[in-house]
């Protein structure tokens, strides 16, 4: 008997608005919790979760709200800091925002009365990803449909600026060689930066447009993985330059991909909004099909959890969570 992939969300947390964006924290935080970020119309909502996955004596999901920040526009994006620490006295809670009146917001709080924001200008359009430098969090990457990709530091000074072919629609930084930078474009390719001599080292084609969403596997930097039409397309940098794997996955059209941060092969895609409900997928390498298929109505964003084999996506007023095997 074959087991039925599609499901509905293992945990759900209610929230007070639509939710556009959620992003777990994928550094260590210094606390068993999971910190979690998520964006609606005009707040950003920091909260910690637990799941029986990770402690016995939890029935499900245990969410508690840390803080709300007033955001005042549409978050359309969030990235973690790696400064954030929960185990330091006081705490440090410290993320980015970008929004719909494109301009990157950066957050700091120590979750009791120092809550400040500095405002990054620059760009002039909608931004389609943000990424925090991974080691010292002393530097933010953005890409945005005005065909850049700037560099900025925490004071809001751009020290880089790359002008691409198309539109700019995932930023990922190395997770340990710092000074490498992918940028995922509209048009099909993805490039490799180097920070230190700011020239293109190596490129990716897709062969198919629109790329709405690539991602670099942190497991594997060999792998970078995309959704560019309707397909989920996956490189091996190493052998080519050309997808090594693809596979039409979303009927209307794909919109964001995301490797699993404990499993090279693991990897969730998300369809627009459309006719069907089932636009939330988990896939894995060494399966032909889907390995579960999320039934959402309505959802925006999708984040792996930085420990276990499971995902969050926004939805109308609620967090949703699935669980899959590894």
């Amino acid at each position: 008997m074959k087991q039925d992939a599609s499901r509905n969300a293992a945990y759900t947390v209610d929230c007070e608005d639509y939710v556009h964006v959620v992003e777990f924290n994928p550094f260590d935080s210094g606390d068993s919790g999971n910190l979690i970020a998520y964006g609606g119309s005009n707040y950003v909502v920091v909260g910690m979760c637990t799941f029986q996955e990770e402690e016995a004596d939890i029935e499900g999901i245990q969410y508690k709200t840390l803080r709300t920040f007033q955001h005042g526009v549409r978050v359309d994006g969030i990235a973690w800091s790696p400064e954030t620490r929960l185990d330091s006295l006081p705490p440090v809670i410290k993320f980015c925002t970008s929004a719909a009146d494109m301009k990157i917001r950066l957050f700091t709080s120590d979750l009791q009365d120092k809550n400040e924001y500095k405002v990054l200008e620059g760009h002039s359009d909608f931004i389609n990803g943000l990424v925090f430098d991974p080691k010292e969090g002393q530097e933010i990457a953005s890409v945005s449909d005005d065909h850049t990709c700037r560099i900025w530091n925490l004071e809001g000074i751009q020290t880089a600026h790359f002008v691409l072919h198309s539109p700019g629609m995932s930023v990922c930084w190395h997770p340990e060689e710092t000074f490498k930078l992918m940028v995922a474009e509209k048009n099909g390719t993805i490039r490799f930066y180097d920070l230190l001599t700011q020239q293109a080292i190596l490129s990716l084609e897709s062969e198919q447009m629109p790329l709405m969403s690539a991602h670099w596997c942190l497991k594997n930097t060999f792998k970078v993985g995309a959704v560019a039409g309707s397909d989920w397309l996956i490189w091996d940098i190493t052998r080519s330059s050309y997808p090594q794997d693809k596979r039409p996955v979303h009927m209307d059209q794909a919109c964001l991909f995301r490797w699993s941060t404990i499993n090279e092969n693991l990897f969730a895609t998300t369809g627009y909004p459309g006719k069907i409900a089932s636009q939330f997928q988990i896939h894995h390498l060494g399966h032909p099909q889907p390995v579960l298929i999320g039934s959402v109505a309505v959802g925006s964003g999708l984040s792996w959890h930085r420990t276990l084999p499971l995902c969050a996506i926004g939805g109308d007023h609620k967090l949703l969570f699935w669980v899959t095997e590894m």
